[in-house]
This record gives C-alpha cells, sequence and structure tokens, in this order.
C-alpha cells in the first residue's frame, strides 16, 4: 500500500493526533548513548546523530536539548511521492506564528511543535482539514 497521492484528499483526511507526552531533540556522537527502543528517530548527520526522544528519557540520560515539543501525527496515509501535503498544513501552522519540524515516515507525517502551541496547532490543521473541495 503506497498511500494517498491527492494534496485535497489527504488535507479532508488529516485526522490530526495529538500523541501523549513531551519530546526532545538530542545529538549525540556515540549511538550507544541512547537505546534503539527508547527513540523515535535517529537521523545522521555530519555533525552528529540527532535522535528525538521523550523529554523524561533525555532527562535520564542527561542529554542536552533546547526545545520542548508536542507531537502531533497525521493519521492520514500519505505517499512519500506526494506533492503539496507539507507545504499546506506547514503555511497553515506559519500564519498563526507555529513553527514546525516534519518527519515524514513510511506512512504518516509527523509535526513536532512547540509544546505551548499544541493546542492551537490541533485547531489549526483541524480547521485544514474542513476547508472545502476545489
Amino acid at each position: 500500500m503506497t498511500g494517498e497521492t491527492d494534496v485535497d484528499k489527504m488535507l479532508r483526511t488529516l485526522h490530526p493526533k495529538l500523541n501523549p507526552g513531551e519530546y526532545v531533540f538530542c545529538v549525540v556522537k556515540d549511538l550507544a548513548q541512547v537505546n534503539f527502543s527508547e527513540a523515535l528517530m535517529f537521523f545522521r548527520e555530519e555533525e552528529g546523530t540527532t535522535v528525538i526522544l521523550r523529554k523524561e528519557t533525555a532527562d535520564r540520560l542527561n542529554l542536552p536539548y533546547s526545545f520542548i515539543a508536542a507531537w502531533i501525527t497525521l493519521t492520514v496515509h500519505s505517499s512519500l511521492k506526494a506533492v503539496g501535503l507539507t507545504a499546506a498544513f506547514s503555511k497553515a501552522l506559519a500564519q498563526e506564528g507555529i513553527s514546525c519540524n516534519v518527519v515524514a515516515a513510511y506512512y504518516h507525517d509527523h509535526i513536532f511543535v512547540n509544546r505551548q502551541h499544541a493546542q492551537k496547532a490541533m485547531q489549526v490543521l483541524a480547521q485544514l482539514s474542513q476547508m472545502p473541495e476545489k
């Protein structure tokens, strides 16, 4: 199953879900610092490996972070080849002054927003899914 590619259909069926907890982005030089099962994501860059973790896990491991996020999952099964979905929801959030950090996984898009903006972001995304068809 490859997922939806029609941006209008994806927007109508976003069905955002606010996941419980607080999440942080940390950088580690040694992957042995983090148990794979405790991480939401690893991404290797030249400077180090970014890891998204629950805040309490990062605190337990004494890993520094500068941003505490809420995690929103768009439950629509979007295709990795889809065009326009990220642009549409990031623009809607930006118009409300909400920054978003996006992770596109195989089945869903995941948005990390400042934890203080979680409820507003959920409202914006819900409104976006109620836009009339073109």
